[in-house]
């Protein structure tokens, strides 16, 4: 990828005065947990959005995207900031300009040049690391001096209200807030979290099913209904406040869907604080039966894997001897795989899950070594 500077001065035939990174995720264990208040274990990747800009004299937000053959949308900082159906990536920026100017901060006007490198329809967070990157260049450069909690709130209100997607706060949280070389068990209710160092000894290998996904639909939203109309059964605010024995005990008073979606986030919950705990302390027999058991309450209970990404985790589990973990990650339907693997078996998972693949869907997945990375930060100034 050109350098983004380069491609700002290209563009606006000027050159930027400040750019920004704000990295893609991955979420090690814990899904469909965040916007149920509970636990996730995500880190920071090394691919992600960068940001480029300078300052406009007048009251008007231009920006330039290089992933979409760079198209431009500008916006008014003056007046309501409305939707563009149109153009669905200016929305994640609109939002967090609407949302900004809403808590009653002062907005300059500027020329923007985004790119990213995640993956996108891959399960890795591309539109958060977006909103992320955007929102803490506004913060920066405007000398809003917001916490990392605060740029991922904004940037998931941006997602909800604008983009469309009731995402909870993990993409956005990791994306803001990783740190290089652990990954962190976030508790989603209050924003805390625990860093937890991954061993040298340890690959974080990101198989892409190249089955694109696509959030901002019913289904994901739909699983956040289940969610909620199981916590109202229970008698609950969120499910986070839930037991296995309450949900036994009332288990008459639900549908056997939202019973199923309950009983999910209820287990994943325990499996991500016991997972953490696990690798904390180099128990990777745990690792593997935590991440293995969150991959089939994915599938059976929440009903969000697919045949491809079954298969995916199925080859790698085949090579794993108590010594890592694979599931699916990421919101569903698609997307990517990740394992913690022993470095010396990477090279090996990587060559027989391009063979396997290959010989049952006549595509090929992209694999990806990553490590955990730094969070969102400025680069240029």
């Amino acid at each position: 990828m050109q350098p983004i500077a380069e491609r700002f001065q290209a563009v606006f035939e000027r050159p930027a005065s400040d750019v920004f990174f704000a990295p893609g995720r991955v979420n090690l264990i814990g899904e469909h947990t965040d916007y149920n208040d509970g636990f996730v274990f995500p880190c920071a990747l090394e691919c992600g959005t960068y940001v480029a800009l300078a300052p406009r004299s007048d009251n008007q937000m231009q920006v330039c995207a290089g992933n979409f053959d760079d198209e431009f949308n500008v916006w008014s900082l003056q007046g309501a900031i409305a939707q563009d159906p149109s153009c669905q990536w200016s929305n994640y920026l609109r939002g967090v300009c609407a949302i900004l100017l809403s808590q009653g901060h002062a907005l300059h006007a500027m020329d923007v040049y985004i790119e990213g490198n995640v993956p996108r329809g891959a399960g890795l967070s591309s539109s958060a690391s977006l909103a992320v990157a955007f929102t803490k260049a506004l913060s920066d450069i405007n000398h809003l001096n917001l916490s990392v909690g605060e740029v991922a709130r904004v940037a998931q209100m941006a997602e909800n209200d604008f983009a469309g997607c009731s995402c909870g706060i993990m993409d956005q949280l990791a994306s803001a807030g990783g740190k290089d070389g652990y990954a962190l068990l976030l508790d989603c209710r209050d924003l805390s979290f625990d860093l937890v160092a991954i061993a040298d000894s340890l690959s974080i290998v990101i198989i892409d099913s190249r089955v694109e996904r696509n959030l901002v639909g019913s289904e994901y939203n739909d699983r956040r209904a289940d969610c909620e109309r199981a916590a109202a059964a229970l008698g609950v605010n969120s499910l986070r406040d839930a037991s296995m024995e309450l949900l036994e005990q009332k288990r008459g008073a639900l549908d056997a869907l939202a019973y199923r979606r309950a009983r999910h986030v209820l287990t994943e919950n325990d499996r991500t604080k016991r997972c953490a705990a696990a690798l904390k302390a180099h128990d990777l027999a745990t690792v593997y039966q935590c991440m293995h058991d969150s991959h089939v309450s994915m599938r059976d209970d929440f009903a969000i894997t697919v045949p491809e990404i079954d298969f995916l985790v199925a080859t790698v589990d085949a090579l794993l001897d108590n010594d890592g973990g694979v599931r699916m990650t990421g919101g569903g339907f698609g997307g990517c795989v990740v394992a913690l693997v022993p470095k010396a078996k990477a090279p090996a998972i990587e060559a027989r899950v391009k063979a396997g693949y290959r010989a049952q869907f006549g595509k090929e997945p992209a694999v990806y070594h990553g490590k955990a990375s730094e969070g969102a930060r400025r680069l240029l100034c």
